[in-house]
């Protein structure tokens, strides 16, 4: 299959800045999928005003690649077969997530193809026995097979630190479209933006937070570097997120709310900035940040459980489940922070979706 270049529809909308959920995985409680439920989390991103969806990736939990589980090339499927159906009233963009390997990220990326995926989302994790030349020889690899959206994965969660050397050679890669900046550090936030404000290719490449304890700030905030002379600006144009896999349509007001107050010279932003502490809030308790993430997938899913979205909070690893203290946790933040919560929307959307 020939290399499929991005539309300029979604070249646009990728630039221009959007909010992208990582879609979770539905399951049974024998932890089969659950497909009514995976099928109707897509329709509610589409619903929710969002720009596209990441599958196969973090949220939709590794594990669907084991061969006992089986379901990346299924979960791919379903949710282009969904975009289809529903036909979104805007540019929509398609987002497999990619990693492994190089053999099995080549195939994944093939696989995305077949499907009908705009962008790979490259996940650099379980590769930390490579030096950075032999990471970015694989990501050179993958580029060639379909655009890519770089990832920087968090160390908490399996990924790795990389130098600023790395990412001057990594932004230089042809077919790298934007960057997810996930470090959860704003020391190593800053090498990619600087490097990438220093690189031929500072206005090709759109950047991306991935960062969900510091969503708000990274979306206000504009990156300066006087490069030969030149004042360059760099900013986070949107959002794909864990965290946007839930209240999904706040997180699409949220984003117009940001681009509104950044075009009206920040006006309203001590507003926003105190709202980005209660998203955060929200975050650590949704993402299990007190027990270093382990309640991370089972938290989103409470949280589309208790909405009506998912039937249960399973998750493919039986002992995965929510760490003591989370449920009562987000009892709170449903209580505390009603306004961030899109309660009437889902159930306006279910009542619809029948």
């Amino acid at each position: 299959m020939s290399f499929q270049h991005l539309s300029a529809a979604k070249k646009s909308l990728l630039q221009t800045g959007t909010v992208i959920p990582a879609h979770p995985l539905a399951l049974n409680e024998d932890r089969t999928l659950n497909e009514f439920h995976q099928r109707q989390l897509t329709r509610y991103y589409i619903a929710s005003g969002a720009g596209g969806i990441a599958i196969g990736v973090h949220s939709t939990q590794f594990a669907i690649r084991s061969p006992q589980v089986n379901l990346y090339e299924k979960v791919l499927a379903i949710a282009a077969e969904e975009i289809e159906r529903n036909q979104p009233p805007h540019p929509f963009l398609k987002i497999a997530g990619i990693c492994g390997h190089t053999k099995q990220a080549i195939k994944e990326a093939q696989l995305a193809n077949q499907y009908g995926y705009d962008l790979g989302l490259l996940s650099l994790g379980g590769l930390n026995d490579w030096d950075e030349e032999q990471i970015l020889e694989h990501v050179r690899e993958v580029a060639k097979i379909t655009p890519l959206i770089g990832f920087y994965l968090q160390p908490s969660v399996g990924g790795r630190i990389f130098s600023y050397d790395f990412w001057s050679k990594f932004v230089e890669i042809e077919s790298i479209e934007a960057i997810k900046i996930a470090p959860f550090n704003r020391y190593q936030t800053l090498d990619v933006v600087r490097a990438l404000c220093y690189s031929s290719r500072r206005d090709e490449i759109a950047l991306y937070t991935g960062n969900d304890d510091n969503i708000v700030a990274d979306l206000l905030t504009s990156y300066t570097f006087h490069v030969n002379g030149k004042l360059v600006k760099k900013d986070f144009v949107g959002g794909l997120l864990g965290h946007w896999a839930v209240f999904t349509s706040k997180a699409v007001a949220l984003l117009e709310e940001i681009k509104k107050c950044k075009q009206a010279d920040f006006a309203g932003v001590s507003t926003l900035l105190s709202k980005g502490i209660q998203i955060t809030d929200m975050n650590a308790v949704i993402f299990d940040a007190a027990h270093h993430f382990k309640g991370c997938i089972p938290g989103i899913h409470e949280v589309l459980r208790r909405q009506g979205l998912l039937s249960g909070r399973w998750c493919l690893d039986r002992d995965e489940d929510l760490s003591i203290g989370q449920m009562e946790e987000i009892d709170r933040i449903f209580k505390v922070y009603p306004d961030l919560v899109d309660h009437a929307f889902t159930q306006d959307f279910l009542a619809k979706d029948m």
